[in-house]
Formats: C-alpha cells, structure tokens, sequence
C-alpha cells in the first residue's frame, strides 16, 4: 500500500461523498502523537477545523491494486479524541452523486486491517486494538 498525501489546496478535489468511517482508535495521547508524525511527514493537514471534536484531517489517494475504482481516499483525523480512519473502500458514488455500496463493502475491515498495520509501519506508532466501525 502507497499513501500520497493531499495538500490542502487540493483537499475538495480528491473527497469524496463516499469517504465513511472505518474505525475510532485510541485516545487523546495517541492523537497527538499521530498528529505530530504526520504533521513531521506530511506538512500542514489537508484541513483543519476549528471545532473541539475535531481538529486535523489528513487526506491521501491510495494505490492499491485491490479496488475497482482508479482510485481510493484515505482519511486520518482526530474525531472526539480518538484518532478517526475513514475512506470510500466499498463505497461510490451512484450518478445522482449518492453513496452506494460496492460489491468490496463486506470486505472493509480486512482494507482497515491492512491499513493499521501500514500506518503502524510508517509512522512507527503501535496502534491499540479496538472494533472497526
């Protein structure tokens, strides 16, 4: 898996409607701990918001070769302090602009699995355990 980040200029260009929750992980530490790699890695967030459940979103475009789509969204954002992993993975957008499944929906979890454990790598921050969304 590729992450290529979206600056914030582009932000509204590459999300989409169908970018879901995948899970909400850990706590306030670990928030601000990945905040703090991305922000070393990646610059600025893509967006930033000025509300207290919400205060960073970083957006990538995923290479990966198991989607049916040209492309995937990943979001990583601090959501109610937890640290918030979204992306459109079994999801598009019909032709009314409208989320619909995808025949890959069921398979969301393994995609956030196999998420964690590249941004496990990456950022070199053990992830805690928790249920997927």
């Amino acid at each position: 898996m590729q992450l290529e980040f979206v600056p914030i200029e582009d932000f509204y260009f590459a999300l989409t409607l169908a970018v879901r929750p995948l899970e909400d992980i850990g706590d306030g530490d670990l928030v601000a701990l990945v905040r703090s790699r991305l922000e070393l890695l990646c610059g600025q967030p893509s967006t930033i918001a000025a509300a207290t459940q919400n205060n960073f979103n970083y957006v990538f475009v995923v290479d990966n070769d198991h989607s049916p789509t040209s492309k995937l969204v990943v979001s990583i954002a601090d959501w109610q302090n937890k640290l918030r992993l979204s992306s459109d993975y079994g999801w598009e957008l019909d032709k009314e602009r409208k989320p619909v499944r995808t025949e890959l929906f069921n398979q969301r979890s393994d995609f956030a699995h196999q998420l964690r454990s590249h941004l496990e790598s990456w950022l070199e921050i053990p992830l805690p355990n928790s249920p997927v969304s």
